[in-house]
């Protein structure tokens, strides 16, 4: 189907932050957009206001007039949707252009200059920290993000002037290998999803795919930490990156006192006295891929030292509900083992001294089967851990698979609990913490705003 040929299209699974992304790019282009998702939440009814006709009955007979002509509906869909779904049966089943949602990504790879950001970990905050140093400057950028953004409140950005688009490139169901990189990085390859890969190798196999499918006269950037062998098209200028070493890193880093700042050196153009809007330890190598995909682009120095220091981060990316002496409370998407690592090591470096808590939300039975040992490891570098139940997804219950598989590995010396989430807020009642971070992919961050009030509370009553 001809873009021009498309008056509506349809989401089957519209309340996915990647979907909702697309859904306003097509809002923006004037067309009827329309879907279903299972539940409604707070980004389908922003959808719904926005213009978008979502419902939430699987049901043919629901879909809207406008997206019901074949020849001009494009039918979009995320790879979480299960192939007995009864919309998605119906439009296949009666010739419509049906397509996942990273192919409609690949075709504006193909028709912009995509600069795109994969990897197990690290992703969302990087590409955000890429549109925003780009949207800032005067190079502009249109942007697919995985995660809302503080500075601009949406995960969609737009500027039909721009030839660069920003897109979150995602290894779920192999989806990046539809895009066409002008830039990528790279960010970990720490396996994850073996319930689609089957095996580490298989998971490192599709990373190095992704690095053929790099424009000839574009650019590749790597980790220096990746277990990766990369296969890019004759053309492809190659670099890497690291916190201290590598073509792009960091030198005169100062991390203290709520601060971290840091001189940048690249093959580009060194930039000196960078500071971060969102002073986390990790930030340092999301921020060193950022700016050398905006140098890259085209952005200036003194462009990027100022969209860097404004930057304001991500939702549930080491988002701050709270942050005194006596109380720190925030969220953060954590949800594989590394990624846990990290952040319990970045918390430790910005709140050195203080007791840390985190409350863990397993996310999928797979996931938790596959990794239980190593999400023990990470975890039991917390002083206390509260375990909650698996948040099962798209998945089904596996048998004997539950978070007790991780209690019985953590630390036997620390405190350990486990808890329901319907729980959480009588526990953080009756108990007092100091640092208390939420980790996880779930839902559990439905109760932030719940916690962050009982802390308060405490803090009026003392």
């Amino acid at each position: 189907m001809k873009a021009e040929d498309i008056l509506a299209t349809y989401f089957i699974g519209a309340g996915g932050i990647g979907m909702s992304a697309l859904e306003r790019y097509f809002l923006s282009k004037g067309l009827t957009v329309a879907g279903y998702d299972r539940t409604p939440c707070e980004l389908t009814e922003r959808l719904r206001t926005e213009g978008a006709l979502i419902h939430y009955d699987d049901n043919p007979d629901a879909i809207p007039t406008a997206c019901r002509d074949q020849a001009h509906t494009l039918v979009v869909y995320t790879p979480a949707i299960p192939a007995e779904h009864r919309e998605l049966t119906w439009f296949r089943a009666n010739g419509f252009e049906v397509q996942k949602r990273a192919e409609v990504l690949g075709t504006l790879t193909r028709s912009m200059k995509g600069l795109c950001v994969a990897g197990t970990h690290g992703k969302t905050t990087t590409t955000a920290m890429a549109a925003h140093i780009l949207h800032d400057s005067h190079v502009g950028c249109n942007a697919f993000l995985g995660g809302i953004t503080k500075n601009y409140g949406t995960n969609y950005l737009v500027d039909h002037k721009s030839p660069y688009v920003v897109i979150e490139a995602d290894e779920f169901d192999r989806s990046f290998h539809h895009l066409r990189p002008y830039a990528t990085v790279i960010t970990a390859t720490d396996p994850d999803h073996l319930d689609i890969y089957g095996t580490k190798e298989a998971y490192l196999e599709s990373f190095r795919h992704y690095t053929s499918l790099v424009r000839p006269d574009g650019v590749l950037i790597c980790h220096r930490d990746l277990e990766l062998h990369p296969d890019p098209q004759p053309g492809v200028r190659c670099y890497d990156y690291g916190r201290t070493v590598g073509d792009f890193h960091a030198e005169n880093l100062q991390i203290g006192g709520g601060r971290i700042t840091f001189d940048f050196v690249s093959p580009l153009g060194r930039i000196d006295n960078i500071e971060l809007g969102v002073p986390v330890s990790i930030n340092v190598d999301n921020g060193i891929a950022a700016m050398a995909l905006a140098q890259i682009a085209g952005a200036t120095s003194d462009e990027i030292r100022r969209a860097m220091q404004s930057y304001s981060g991500v939702d549930r990316r080491f988002d701050f509900k709270l942050k005194n002496d006596r109380h720190v409370l925030l969220s953060d998407y954590a949800h594989h083992p590394a990624e846990i690592r990290q952040s319990i090591l970045s918390l430790r470096e910005v709140f050195d001294g203080r007791r840390l808590t985190g409350v863990f939300q397993p996310h999928l039975y797979t996931r938790t089967r596959d990794f239980y040992h190593e999400f023990a490891d990470s975890l039991s570098l917390l002083d206390d851990v509260i375990l909650l139940d698996i948040y099962p997804a798209r998945e089904q219950p596996i048998e004997g698979v539950t978070s007790q598989l991780i209690y019985d590995c953590l630390r036997p010396d620390m405190s350990k609990r486990l808890c329901h989430k319907e729980d959480l807020p009588r526990l953080v009642e009756a108990e007092d913490f100091d640092v208390l971070v939420v980790l996880g992919a779930g839902d559990v961050d439905n109760y932030m705003d719940k916690l962050k009030e009982i802390l308060e509370s405490k803090e009026l009553r003392a």
